[in-house]
C-alpha cells in the first residue's frame, strides 16, 4: 500500500507542476516573447507531440531496463527543464524547451501506469482509477496555482522556479520507490534489444489491445474537441468567463470523482460493461452540450461527459494491462498512451474542420458517432481475459 500511495503522490505532484507551467502561464509567456497566434498554438501543443512519439518506446524500454529506472529518467525531466525557462529569450527557443519538457509525461505517465498495473492484478482497476484521479486533481489545481503564483509575484521566472521545485520533490518521491525488477532477473545485454523489439511487436500486433486503446482515443477525440470549442460556443451563448469556468469545472470534478469508483466496479463486473457505458454517456453528452442554450443547461449536461470520461479512462487502461503478459506491461501502456494522445490531438482539429462546414450540433453529432463506432468495435472485437474475482 505504501508503494501504491507513493506512486499516487508522485503522479499528483508531477501533473500539478506540469499544468502549472502549461496554463495560463505558458500562453502569456509565449505572447510576451512575441509568438504569433499560430506559433503560440504549436508551442502549447509541443509537449503532447512529444508524447505521441515517445510514450511507446518509453514503455517498452521499461520492460527491459526496469520501470523504476525509466520513471527516474522521467522525473529528471520534471525537475530540470523548469529551471531553464528563465533563460529563454525568444519564442523559438521556448518551442524547443516545451518539446524537451514534454519528455517528462511522455516517459513517466505510461511507465507509472505499468508499475501500478503490476502491483496487484485483482485490484488493478481500482488502483488505476485512483492514479487517474490524482492526475485529474493535479490538472485541476495546477492552472489555478500557477495563475495565482504569477499574480502574486508578477514574475514568470518565479512561477517556473516554483514548478521546478515541485519537479524536484516529484523526483525525490520516485527515487524512494522500490525497484520493480531484481538485479538477477534482468536480461543479459545481448538479449535486451531483441526482447525490446519482440515485446513491442507482440503488443502492437494484438488487435484487442489496439481496439481497447482506440476506445480511449475515441473518448479523447470527443473530450479534446469539447475542451477546444466549449469556451467559444459558451461565449457565443452569452456566458461570461466565470460561468464557462464552472461548466468546465463541473465536467472535470465529475470525472475526478467517478474514476476510482469506475475502476472498483470494473474489478467486480468486468471492464467492457463499464467502458461501453462510459462511451455511451460521453457520446450522448456532446450533442446535448452543443445544442444547450444558457448556463443552466450547459452546467447540467457537462457532468454527463465527466461521467463518461471517468468511466472509460482508468478502465481501458486496466483492460489493456489485462490483455498482456506482465513482462510487456510497459510496452502496452506506451501503446495505449500513444494512441490516446493521437485521439486527443485530433479532436480539436476534426471539430474545427467540421464547425467550419456546419453547425456545432451537427459537428458534434459526427464526433459522437465516432465514439459509438469505437464502442461497437470494442464490444465485438475484444474478449476479456478471465480474471480471479476481486
Amino acid at each position: 500500500m505504501r508503494v501504491f500511495l507513493a506512486v499516487v503522490l508522485a503522479s499528483l505532484l508531477a501533473r500539478l507542476g506540469y499544468q502549472m507551467a502549461r496554463s495560463p502561464v505558458l500562453p502569456r509567456f509565449a505572447e510576451e516573447l512575441g509568438a504569433s497566434p499560430e506559433l503560440l498554438g504549436v508551442i502549447v501543443a509541443a509537449s503532447t507531440v512529444t508524447g505521441v512519439f515517445f510514450k511507446l518506446p518509453s514503455g517498452a524500454l521499461s520492460d527491459i531496463f526496469g520501470k523504476k529506472r525509466v520513471m527516474v529518467i522521467g522525473g529528471l525531466f520534471f525537475a530540470i527543464p523548469p529551471f531553464l525557462y528563465p533563460m529563454i529569450g525568444d519564442a523559438t527557443a521556448l518551442l524547443a524547451l516545451r518539446f524537451l519538457h514534454g519528455f517528462a509525461t511522455a516517459i513517466f505517465s505510461p511507465v507509472a501506469a505499468a508499475y501500478i498495473a503490476g502491483l496487484a492484478v485483482d485490484r488493478r482497476g481500482t488502483r488505476l482509477g485512483w492514479v487517474a484521479s490524482a492526475n485529474d486533481a493535479g490538472a485541476l489545481a495546477g492552472p489555478m496555482i500557477g495563475g495565482f503564483v504569477l499574480f502574486l509575484t508578477a514574475s514568470f521566472d518565479a512561477t517556473f522556479l516554483s514548478v521546478g521545485a515541485l519537479g524536484v520533490v516529484t523526483l525525490a518521491v520516485i527515487l524512494l520507490l522500490p525497484a520493480d525488477r531484481p538485479a538477477g532477473d534482468r536480461p543479459a545485454e545481448s538479449g535486451r534489444w531483441s526482447g525490446f523489439w519482440q515485446g513491442l511487436k507482440e503488443v502492437v500486433s494484438t488487435p484487442a489491445i489496439l481496439f481497447a486503446s482506440g476506445a480511449e482515443a475515441a473518448m479523447y477525440l470527443g473530450f479534446g474537441a469539447f475542451l477546444g470549442f466549449l469556451p467559444v460556443y459558451a461565449s457565443a451563448a452569452a456566458l461570461d468567463d466565470g460561468e464557462i469556468t464552472l461548466v468546465l469545472g463541473a465536467q472535470l470534478l465529475t470525472a475526478l470523482i467517478v474514476k476510482p469508483a469506475a475502476g472498483w466496479l470494473s474489478d467486480r463486473v468486468g471492464r467492457k460493461p463499464v467502458i461501453l457505458a462510459g462511451l455511451l454517456a460521453a457520446a450522448a453528452s456532446l450533442p446535448l452540450i452543443f445544442r444547450a442554450e444558457g448556463f443552466a443547461a450547459l452546467v447540467m449536461f457537462a457532468p454527463l461527459l465527466g461521467l463518461g470520461v471517468g468511466a472509460v479512462t482508468p478502465v481501458t487502461n486496466a483492460l489493456v494491462a489485462d490483455l498482456v503478459k506482465d513482462r510487456q506491461l510497459g510496452a502496452a501502456m506506451g501503446t495505449f498512451g500513444t494512441i490516446w494522445d493521437i485521439g486527443e490531438s485530433a479532436g480539436p482539429i476534426l471539430a474545427g474542420f467540421l464547425i467550419a462546414q456546419m453547425s456545432y450540433g451537427a459537428s458534434f453529432d459526427i464526433v459522437a458517432g465516432v465514439m459509438l463506432v469505437a464502442a461497437a468495435i470494442l464490444a465485438l472485437g475484444v474478449r476479456e481475459p478471465r480474471r480471479a474475482p476481486a
